[in-house]
């Protein structure tokens, strides 16, 4: 089960570290700060993601240098993530301003214009204020063209302030996409939008490595070791057992075998804690040994036993004891 919290946290410390090599590219300026800004991250990184894990089977004073070091390669690497962050969103806000179509002028500005309209308009009142006895074509004809003028400035005028808008409309328009759509909803809350966005950034790095913390923390557990249950047909009760040959001897005392694969398995067995058997199935192994040594099969040691039931030295010892007679009460 240890393979699956594998399956995140190598993903998660791999976009971390990834998040690093970025934020550390963006910050340096040479080649070389560059390299050194990266690779400060990525040890950062990888000690934040291990360092819980790796302290845990020790003692308590091993376990808070370790807590003291991992908070502050968390605060380094948060920092680090948050930069690329904001560098990310600062780049996505500049390609989304540049799709927004800039509004060129078409004519003169506004300050151009005022200029000749008051010309115009001082012309125009001059020549209002002259007066003519008789019908004087030419008067009336300059007074005709200073009041052409001035409504040519004037329409002028409105077509400047007009293309002036929708300049302003554009600038504003390039000002709203250089800001995160979802944090710039946060400034109706009265935060302000670079607060908005260092806070989301520090957010989601704080996410990022707190999931890839917890992931090596799971898969980096200490294994735990089940006890089962070994029965006799389990221990190999039909496996060849090679013996060296030695001349027999009638003595009782128990001969020491040769260590084989099976002994050493055995030997390993009886380490575990005695599994007690049912009344009923110790009554049978007695029988069987019992029936065994009338035969003239086995011997009733408990070398023998063990090696003609396939249990182990303990359970051997224990049927060796109930072939001895019992004292009459």
């Amino acid at each position: 089960m240890q393979a699956y919290p594998k399956l995140l946290a190598i993903p998660a410390t791999m976009t971390a570290a990834c998040l690093s090599v970025m934020a550390g590219w963006q910050r340096g300026g040479l080649l070389a700060e560059r390299v050194l800004w990266i690779a400060v991250g990525v040890v950062l990184v990888v000690a934040a993601h291990l360092l819980p894990a790796l302290c845990r089977p020790h003692g308590r004073i091993v376990r808070a240098l370790g807590a003291a070091l991992w908070v502050g390669c968390m605060a380094a690497t948060c920092y680090g993530h948050a930069v690329f962050f904001l560098m990310a969103q600062k780049h996505a806000g500049e390609l989304r301003a540049a799709a927004v179509p800039e509004v060129m002028a078409k004519g003169r500005g506004l300050a151009e214009i005022a200029r000749d309209r008051a010309d115009a308009v001082t012309r125009l009142a001059r020549t209002n204020a002259r007066r003519c006895v008789e019908p004087c074509p030419s008067l009336t004809a300059e007074r005709a063209a200073a009041a052409a003028r001035v409504d040519a400035l004037n329409v002028e005028q409105a077509e400047a302030r007009r293309d002036e808008a929708a300049q302003d409309r554009a600038a504003a328009a390039r000002s709203a996409a250089m800001t995160d759509p979802v944090t710039g909803a946060l400034t109706a809350f009265g935060v302000a939008a670079p607060r908005a966005e260092l806070v989301t950034g520090l957010a989601f790095a704080a996410v990022l490595e707190a999931v890839a913390c917890f992931a090596w923390l799971l898969a980096l557990r200490p294994s735990t070791v089940t006890e089962i249950a070994v029965t006799p047909d389990q221990q190999g009760s039909h496996a060849e057992v090679v013996t060296a040959v030695t001349p027999e001897s009638h003595a009782d005392a128990p001969v020491t075998p040769p260590v084989s694969a099976i002994d050493v398995a055995v030997a390993a067995i009886d380490t575990a804690p005695v599994l007690r058997l049912p009344v009923i199935e110790q009554h049978d192994d007695v029988t069987r040994v019992m029936t065994a040594v009338a035969a003239g099969e086995v011997r009733p040691t408990v070398t023998e036993i063990r090696k003609f039931l396939g249990c182990s030295q303990s359970r051997a010892a224990a049927v060796r004891k109930q072939l001895e007679p019992q004292p009459i009460e």
